[in-house]
């Protein structure tokens, strides 16, 4: 078993994570696949006509997963999902309540950062300019903070009281989108680029209204920030890219294709 006071066991606790943040994000692309399956077709249609050998391997695969993974919770108890099951659920008025928070939170967040952004370095505008449309690549704004991090919002110790314990930490995220404004903690490396630019063009087509109700409702639904749509659709079209970025595509495209499928 290891040990955090041990220095190789630190050393691949690190590894272990890093590799399951990886699969985490292909278990998401997956699910995301799969979850276009299921609105185009239902589970007698691919029960009936599904090609014999793609089906058997898919329900293996799945079969092996969901058995790791109940090996795993099995060992513990995630106190997350516990306060996520126990939580009462929101009223429509609270829904609102918090929708209304948190719009005028990151219009407030954009313009204080606005004034310190920078236009997108030559070289990621480069690397971007196949994927997004030249309007988005020249209003965006990019700030890299140095020696800080943003902080919680102060909404967060009502919504913690409230029952949602599993928010994401500001702190620890590599970047955040604030309409069209992207903050940096640390370096800008373009695959975190990228998934900021997908949010931006989230936020562009959705307006800020929009996109704020559809995160909220989808956290509060889902009690998992990596599940709400919007955030694994980016995480989706990041990994594409990430996998061949001499495969382009048009981001602008894969969102409003989202949006008439009603996938957000």
């Amino acid at each position: 078993m290891f040990s955090w006071d041990k220095t190789g066991d630190r050393v691949a606790i690190v590894q272990m994570n890093a590799e399951l943040r990886h699969a985490q994000l292909e278990i998401l692309s997956a699910q995301c696949a799969t979850d276009r399956l299921r609105l185009r077709f239902s589970a007698d249609d691919v029960a009936r006509h599904a090609q014999r050998d793609v089906l058997r391997k898919a329900l293996s695969s799945a079969s092996a997963l969901h058995h790791y993974y109940s090996g795993i919770a099995r060992q513990g108890t995630d106190p997350d999902s516990i306060a996520a099951s126990n939580a009462a659920l929101w009223s429509e008025e609270r829904v609102t309540e918090a929708i209304g928070k948190v719009a005028p939170y990151l219009h407030e967040q954009r313009e204080n950062f606005r004034t310190n952004g920078r236009p997108l370095s030559e070289n990621h505008r480069v690397t971007m300019t196949p994927f997004f449309t030249p309007a988005l690549l020249d209003k965006v704004r990019i700030v890299a903070l140095e020696g800080r991090r943003i902080s919680n919002p102060p909404f967060y110790a009502e919504a913690m009281a409230g029952g949602l314990t599993s928010l994401p930490e500001f702190t620890h995220m590599a970047s955040l989108t604030f309409e069209d404004v992207v903050v940096f903690h640390g370096d800008i490396a373009a695959r975190t680029l990228f998934h900021a630019l997908v949010h931006a063009v989230q936020f562009e087509i959705l307006g800020l209204e929009r996109y704020t109700e559809l995160f909220v409702r989808g956290f509060l639904r889902t009690r998992s920030h990596i599940s709400v749509p919007l955030e694994a659709h980016a995480f989706t079209l990041e990994s594409k890219f990430a996998g061949d970025p001499t495969q382009f595509f048009s981001v602008e495209e894969k969102v409003w294709l989202w949006i008439n499928q009603g996938r957000y």
